[in-house]
């Protein structure tokens, strides 16, 4: 007679939650550009690997559950965020704030005590950054809220390469720019094709004060900018061939996606080609920064 196996039981709904209030996809690209500067900067061992992952992710999660808590009154007027935990009613707000809070606090304990010192300041500078100066501050009052407030974003290459070499040095600010200047471009991508949302919730990206037109070249420039930064660790020595040949390569294509992006705009049809630009560039600087480490180890 057959065994009938059951399927395991999915997880209690509050665990669903608690994940979903870290942001996980969000989270993982964050890891990569953590992770990459590590290889990039040196060897890092198995342990090093697993510490400053697992501290990332905890900073960049709780970062982001404490963005769901300042941000649970817009919400729920937005229909890519209203099934959030807290807009939902699955959640109360104190509780959505502990568990950022706790979140942050273990990663910087984690971060100092067994990576250094220097990678702890970092990772909590960030999440300062993208709570603070971000959430708080940019999000609401000015249209250039991404382009400073992304900043916070940058901040896991620093990490990655502190926590390796105990030092920022050019190298490492040249990642830190690279995030700088892609994020313009990717999230104006998104915001293009997600005004009636913003605009419902007051907030004041890009496409609806300076309009679409002066959006779209906007992110041309950026990308330009972004495209020679990511040129630059060759020039000084940093990477080597196989980075350069990836960079060009893909660099080629981002810009490319701008340009069928700025082409469709006087026709008004640039909302599918910005979709595409906005998929595609996730994968850009994923695939840029795994690049990078490869680079260091076979050249």
């Amino acid at each position: 007679m057959t065994r009938v196996v059951a399927p395991p039981a999915p997880p209690p709904p509050w665990i669903a939650d608690l994940v979903a209030l870290t942001k996980p996809r969000i989270v993982s690209l964050l890891l990569v550009t953590t992770v990459a500067p590590m290889y990039a900067a040196g060897s890092p061992s198995l342990l090093d690997i697993v510490l400053v992952t697992v501290g990332g992710y905890l900073m960049a999660g709780g970062a982001n559950a404490v963005n769901m808590y300042f941000d649970r009154d817009i919400d729920d007027t937005m229909v890519r965020t209203r099934t959030r935990p807290l807009p939902a009613g699955r959640m109360l707000p104190r509780a959505v704030l502990a568990f950022g809070v706790a979140s942050a606090t273990a990663a910087t304990f984690l971060f100092a005590r067994f990576v250094n010192v220097l990678a702890a300041g970092l990772a909590l500078a960030g999440f300062y950054c993208y709570v603070f100066v971000y959430t708080r501050w940019l999000k609401r009052s000015t249209p250039q809220n991404i382009v400073l407030g992304g900043a916070a974003g940058a901040f896991p290459p620093l990490v990655g390469w502190a926590a390796v070499t105990g030092r920022v040095d050019t190298a490492a600010l040249l990642l830190f720019l690279i995030v700088f200047y892609w994020t313009p471009p990717h999230f104006w991508a998104l915001a293009l094709n997600k005004q009636v949302d913003y605009d419902r919730a007051g907030v004041p990206m890009a496409p609806l004060v300076w309009g679409e037109r002066e959006t779209i070249d906007q992110m041309r420039w950026y990308s330009v900018l972004l495209v020679g930064l990511t040129l630059l660790p060759v020039a000084l020595g940093v990477l080597g061939l196989l980075y350069l040949a990836a960079a060009l390569v893909l660099g080629a294509v981002f810009l490319r996606g701008v340009w069928r992006v700025w082409r469709e705009r006087e026709r008004g049809a640039w909302s599918a080609p910005a979709w595409a630009l906005y998929k595609f560039s996730l994968l850009y600087l994923a695939l840029l920064f795994v690049t990078m480490a490869v680079d260091r180890h076979v050249s």
